[in-house]
């Protein structure tokens, strides 16, 4: 009796109470659920920092080798960064790299997610002037099979870049069956099919002549049109980012266009600069790009080859953007670019 009771005993000990296995479950998933929010916190480290350095590019000083406007010439492109972020989150299977992802990714689709929506208004009758810019490199191997094919867009007036003093005739003579107007002030020209006015250079503090001014009568009355190529940038390891003089060009520039008494103003040229860079302020601060307003995508304009920024703008003051699109390519190491506006 006292062996069968004692086995009944312990029997009785050992069985769950009812329940009890539910919550030893519960407890191991719980232990098993740490893992995924320990695992990947350098990962979700990197997201947040990503993250405040595009929200906060701004803040990057420009003192030491111009980093901030380097950033900031780039700064779409960090957007490939957050699917790789993403996919490493998910292979190790971490809930805080993924949260942390929401960070950079809220920062880079209000920055730049409008960009890709078309905002191209295709409205019958939409614009009335038609404009594009080039710059057609001075060691283009074909200035004449270049200017035909701008020639070929259609559009109504061209601003080029780049012109070496040999080659200006050679895109005389290409262009002229198209634009009956014409003028080539150092190394930028304009092409229009109406008539040209108050033509004269533009110093933007380089010694020579590399920006101009027009007034273009339109039908819809005169529009005042810039042409410019600031200075080249360079990235140089002992020197990082050495923009300074295309800074002080385009400061004499933008000071040129504020004083500019026509209401309606185009600005058409190479600015070695994208919209995202501050030094261009003097200019973006008063100007609409077409491209922002009117495009469809980034509209990387340079290497032709492989296009990775911005740096031909096409910008408007007083007149509203309808669309704005990237050229076939010639045998230049830029893309031309084109846009339609409304005057009136």
């Amino acid at each position: 009796m006292t062996q069968e009771y004692t086995e009944r005993s312990v029997t009785a000990d050992s069985e769950e109470p009812p329940g009890g296995s539910r919550v030893r479950s519960l407890l191991d998933r719980l232990r098993r659920s740490r893992g995924i929010w320990r695992r990947g916190i350098v990962l979700a480290l990197f997201a947040v920092l990503f993250g405040l350095l595009m929200l906060l590019h701004a803040s990057i000083p420009n003192t030491i080798g111009n980093l901030g406007s380097l950033v900031e010439t780039f700064l779409p492109w960090f957007g490939v960064v957050i699917p790789l972020i993403l996919i490493l989150g998910l292979v190790r299977r971490s809930a805080t790299a993924l949260i942390a992802l929401l960070l950079p990714a809220v920062v880079w689709v209000n920055s730049f997610g409008g960009l890709l929506t078309d905002k191209t208004d295709d409205s019958k009758g939409a614009g009335d002037l038609t404009v594009a810019t080039h710059n057609v490199n001075a060691d283009n191997p074909d200035p004449t099979r270049t200017a035909r094919e701008i020639a070929a867009s259609g559009v109504d007036v061209v601003a080029l870049q780049e012109l070496p003093n040999g080659a200006v005739p050679t895109y005389e003579k290409a262009l002229a069956g198209t634009y009956r107007y014409h003028s080539v002030q150092g190394t930028v020209g304009l092409w229009s099919k109406y008539p040209l006015s108050g033509t004269e250079p533009v110093d933007i503090r380089l010694g020579w002549v590399r920006a101009m001014r027009s007034t273009v009568t339109t039908p819809e009355g005169p529009v005042a049109v810039y042409v410019a190529h600031l200075p080249s940038v360079r990235v140089k390891l002992h020197a990082g980012f050495t923009a300074n003089q295309r800074d002080k060009s385009a400061d004499a520039l933008g000071e040129a266009i504020g004083h500019e008494p026509l209401r309606r103003v185009v600005l058409l040229g190479d600015l070695n600069g994208t919209m995202n860079d501050r030094s261009l302020t003097a200019i973006t601060a008063q100007m609409r790009s077409t491209q922002g307003a009117a495009g469809h995508g980034h509209g990387f304009s340079w290497p032709a080859s492989f296009p990775m920024a911005r740096i031909d703008q096409i910008m408007v003051k007083g007149i509203e953007p309808k669309s704005s699109w990237t050229l076939p390519e010639t045998d230049s190491d830029h893309l031309p670019i084109a846009a339609r506006v409304e005057l009136g």
